[in-house]
């Protein structure tokens, strides 16, 4: 028994030298550049960078399910399966309406999202970190949830229109940012790991930490507690694209008089008709419940050359909503009449009240908040019969609404002080 003890011992030690010989000879080659800090710093290198036999070039990749991360954190290669991982629903978008004109449309403009790997948001090399709330806006940014919650609303293609401060590769309108930004809050607050792996869109819910007071009018309509979602109400407002232009150039680059729109890639330029960032028009989500919804897309197509129609103009090729949860939340709510005495709200725009006239402008829609000729991809549109029940001014109905109003006539003392 007395050579077991420094047999033992002699393993160890001849263990901890292979491992930092290995470790060495990597950085004989590799120690220029090499910046390793945090808490991978004190990681021998084949832990990440060795599986089984095969060395990983890239062990954090998507291409070999992340293998050297999932070694330690394990399970996190799931995420692959998820939104944030696939293509499918924008695959599937394309599918149906600019592959029908540009079978390589995809390939041109839409090749350069979507998660391909660990350090998409843990940082470049091996500077690894935990992911701050810039690192969610580099994808989570202009026409998509995320930056809405900063008060960061897209401009106009034009480049006259392309002014300030630049973020991300994009300038914005500053707007209104989200409550919840205000008082401090990151992005991680509601969207955890653990919510993506799963493929959740959050870890929790509005009414996880707020609980609907009886003092606030509008909660104590049991109608609004049980059939709207929160953000149907207090969503200040949401960027709404109306009409998604992408033009093709037959000369394969984009041409005069087009030169001054700012996204150009493999012979197109992209333009919106209009675009708004008031408070989001409503419908019914895959839950049911009356949400806010916006254009994902109203897609047109055209062919130009020399600045002319080539044989295919304001082609419209798609008009689909969806509903979705703008991240520009406020104490406060619209009006009773934002709601029950608005159908423009829910596209039920009547005719007599138009201001575009689409029809005039080729654009192959009556109007863009009319129903007919459009669809919603995750739920329905309010269909009118339903409307005209919410509409109608019931005793109840003019009851709360002279409540609400007379919060705002009552004079407050502190509120202008002589």
């Amino acid at each position: 028994m007395t050579w077991t003890i420094p047999f033992i011992a002699a393993c160890w030690l001849l263990v901890s030298c292979l491992t930092a010989g290995a470790a060495d000879q990597c950085r004989l080659c590799h120690a220029a550049g090499i910046q390793i800090s945090g808490i991978h710093s004190r990681v021998a290198c084949q832990d990440c960078h060795r599986n089984g036999r095969q060395l990983l070039a890239d062990p954090a990749g998507r291409d070999n399910g992340s293998a050297g991360c999932v070694r330690c954190h394990q399970g996190y290669q799931r995420m692959y399966l998820h939104a944030m991982g696939t293509r499918t629903k924008e695959q599937g978008f394309i599918a149906r309406s600019y592959s029908r004109v540009d079978r390589s449309f995809e390939q041109k403009n839409c090749a350069g999202c979507h998660l391909q790997g660990c350090r998409d948001c843990h940082g470049n090399g091996h500077a690894i970190s935990r992911p701050k709330a810039d690192t969610c806006s580099k994808c989570h940014k202009g026409y998509y949830v995320g930056w809405d919650y900063f008060g960061r609303a897209p401009r106009e293609e034009h480049e006259r229109y392309q002014r300030g401060r630049r973020l991300e590769g994009e300038t914005f309108l500053k707007m209104l940012p989200d409550v919840h930004q205000q008082k401090g809050m990151t992005c991680s607050a509601c969207h955890t790991m653990q919510s993506l792996i799963a493929g959740r869109t959050a870890a929790r819910s509005c009414r996880d930490c707020h609980h609907p007071s009886s003092t606030v009018l509008e909660h104590r309509i049991a109608a609004h507690l049980e059939k709207l979602e929160c953000a149907a109400c207090h969503a200040a407002w949401a960027a709404q694209e109306y009409g998604t232009f992408y033009l093709r150039f037959a000369s394969g680059s984009v041409e005069d008089p087009y030169q001054a729109l700012t996204y150009t890639q493999n012979g197109y330029a992209k333009s919106a008709y209009l675009r708004r960032q008031d408070l989001p028009p409503l419908g019914i989500n895959s839950q049911g419940k009356v949400a806010p919804i916006r254009p994902q897309f109203i897609a047109y197509y055209s062919r130009l050359a020399k600045g002319r129609s080539a044989g295919q103009e304001n082609l419209l090729l798609a008009a689909e909503w969806r509903a979705f949860a703008p991240h520009t939340i406020q104490r406060g709510t619209v009006m009773c009449d934002g709601c029950h005495d608005n159908p423009r709200r829910f596209l039920l725009e009547r005719p007599q009240d138009r201001i575009y006239d689409l029809q005039k402008d080729g654009m192959g829609l009556s109007s863009f908040w009319d129903q007919r000729g459009q669809r919603m991809v995750n739920g329905s549109f309010l269909n009118e019969a339903r409307y005209r029940r919410l509409a109608a001014k019931s005793d109840t109905y003019k009851k709360a609404y002279v409540e609400k109003w007379k919060k705002f006539v009552t004079p407050v003392a502190a509120s202008s002080p002589r």
